[in-house]
């Protein structure tokens, strides 16, 4: 498959896909990661259990483009607000946030206030979620508006 090239930077996007906290679900996860790796995207897996302040670390040191946060746990607002705090104390707020996993609807406002760009709950398919990432890398997208959520 050719590799995917934004149009902002003329180069592969790059994405880290995060489990943070005591979560051990992985397999949406690694089925994402291989799914924008197949689409010829850079994509950086952190593993599971990881901290906030790592992952916050880890995207600005890898320099990505968009984090992906893998959630099955309940526990997304809270990950979310944290990785968030920590991508401001790096100057990184920048950095859009795209949430996956079991997340109730009900949280979806809660999650778009804190700054998720895109809520992709289980049974979303990768092809929607390239397009939200070359959205955000090409600038087509503003990657905090309500118009990026996806409910599928």
């Amino acid at each position: 498959m050719k590799p995917v090239v934004t149009k902002s930077s003329r180069r592969i996007p790059r994405v880290l896909i995060a489990k943070i906290g005591l979560d051990g679900h992985n397999r949406g996860a690694q089925v994402v990661a291989y799914g924008l790796r197949d689409a010829g995207m850079e994509v950086i897996y952190t593993g599971i259990r990881q901290i906030a302040a790592g992952v916050a670390k880890t995207a600005v040191e890898e320099d990505v483009d968009v984090i992906g946060v893998s959630s099955m746990v309940g526990a997304h607002v809270a990950v979310l607000k944290r990785l968030k705090k920590e991508l401001e104390a790096l100057n990184a707020a920048d950095i859009p946030v795209m949430m996956g996993g079991i997340i109730p609807e009900e949280d979806y406002d809660a999650l778009r206030e804190l700054g998720a760009g895109a809520i992709f709950p289980p049974g979303s398919e990768v092809k929607n979620i390239v397009q939200y990432i070359m959205g955000v890398t090409n600038g087509i997208m503003d990657s905090g508006s309500s118009g990026n959520l996806v409910r599928q």
